[in-house]
């Protein structure tokens, strides 16, 4: 079983954001993204976070897969109220991707019934494995704390970048 660990120095680099920043608060975010989703008719949505699945509830955006750890910035949230959804749940320790982890947002991400993940550990890094295995055209959500929201649109060139990143 292969576990991905994170270095200091990828972590800075993960910092950047993988796609496209949207800034602002959750209502001009949100009301950005119903935009965007109309406009790009999106093979998928993915949330990965707390804090992007509660606002996703919240403004009535349904993803396809969920990826959540009941935490907001490091501090444990009642665990948010979803509707009758496949819950899939793995250990995955801060800085790390286990294979347990890998796996199930490789299920999760080609359901076709909706699906959360629930992170036992951090679910960060996970969005790497959502872009590696997400369908072409999917969109991925991710919050950069205090700034806003990252999308990501999976392409063949966003995919080579995530394969690099997960061979370092």
């Amino acid at each position: 079983m292969k576990t991905y660990r994170i270095s200091e120095k990828m972590r800075i680099k993960l910092k950047q954001p993988l796609g496209e920043l949207i800034v602002g608060n959750p209502d001009e975010t949100m009301n950005y993204l119903k935009r965007e989703i109309a406009k790009k008719r999106p093979t998928k949505l993915c949330a990965i976070g707390d804090c992007i699945t509660l606002n996703l509830v919240k403004f009535g955006i349904e993803a396809d897969l969920y990826i959540v750890d009941n935490k907001i910035m490091r501090k444990k949230i009642q665990p948010i109220p979803m509707e009758q959804i496949k819950t899939l749940k793995v250990k995955n320790p801060p800085g790390t991707i286990t294979q347990e982890a890998f796996e199930a947002v490789r299920k999760g991400v080609n359901s076709s019934s909706v699906t959360r993940i629930l992170v036992d550990g951090e679910e960060d890094l996970l969005t790497l494995s959502a872009i590696k295995f997400a369908p072409m055209g999917t969109l991925i959500i991710y919050g950069q704390p205090k700034v806003g929201i990252v999308m990501v649109k999976v392409t063949s060139t966003i995919k080579e970048e995530v394969e690099q990143i997960l061979n370092l």
